[in-house]
């Protein structure tokens, strides 16, 4: 290479042509020993030195990341087990009332929530209330739920008074809830859990359980319903006479 055509070489030159010849210091050792690049501590240090630092930082992150991906894993690994708990709980349930006893235990007992609200539709009279289980009208549940019964995810985050005062009528000072409707060819209703921290349940943080549990709330409560219908109105007939 003569002396023009180096007064002409740029470092984005250089770069190209290391990348291209990544072998280049194999057979130029006396150019890689004259190498030094500057240090965070301000002493200027060898090429080699400073690959073994960005080694060893690279080594340090993956470690980090590795952990982090091994605490997610296990954690993820207990919600399942608790999520097959309660789903198993459900499937074993033969009444409505007994789905609402067994959402309100599991989600108290062994999710460490604080309140548990399973809202379903009825076009009938005001209905008693069964623990977590209470029945409103659509036309109720659109007015104050509005668009958080639209689509089929749950929502996390803050809610309004009255959204609350709907959903966990028998609970008071929930900062944060989970809200996820029920559908199964209608909208049946919605299942809501919540906590007394504002900051539990935020708004963009994974409810992949909530949506296993009411796909399968979703297919259950049809016939359920329509057993307690059944059993409602039989129960009424009979004190009529």
């Amino acid at each position: 290479m003569t002396s023009h055509d180096a007064s002409e070489l740029t470092a984005d030159a250089v770069a190209d042509y290391l990348r291209q010849h990544p072998e280049f210091f194999l057979s130029h050792t006396d150019v890689l020993a004259d190498l030094s690049l500057p240090h965070d501590s301000g002493r200027a240090i060898s090429l080699v030195e400073r690959q073994v630092h960005l080694f060893r930082e690279q080594r340090d992150t993956l470690r980090r990341e590795l952990g982090e991906l091994v605490s997610i894993a296990r954690q993820n690994d207990r919600l399942f087990e608790l999520s097959k708990r309660l789903l198993v709980k459900l499937l074993e349930a033969d009444s409505l009332a007994d789905i609402a006893a067994a959402l309100d235990e599991c989600m108290r007992h062994d999710f460490g929530l604080d309140a548990t609200g399973l809202v379903l539709f009825s076009s009938r009279a005001a209905l008693p209330q069964q623990g977590s289980l209470h029945f409103v009208t659509r036309q109720e549940a659109d007015e104050v739920l509005g668009s958080l019964l639209v689509g089929d995810k749950a929502l996390c985050g803050r809610f309004r008074e009255p959204q609350l005062k709907l959903l966990f009528p028998t609970s008071e000072q929930i900062g944060s809830a989970a809200i996820i409707p029920l559908r199964y060819n209608d909208l049946l209703g919605a299942l809501a859990v919540g906590s007394k921290k504002n900051d539990y349940f935020e708004s963009g943080m994974g409810s992949l359980f909530l949506s296993y549990i009411s796909d399968t709330l979703s297919r259950m409560l049809p016939p359920l319903l329509q057993v307690d219908a059944a059993e409602t109105l039989a129960a009424a007939a009979g004190e009529a006479r």
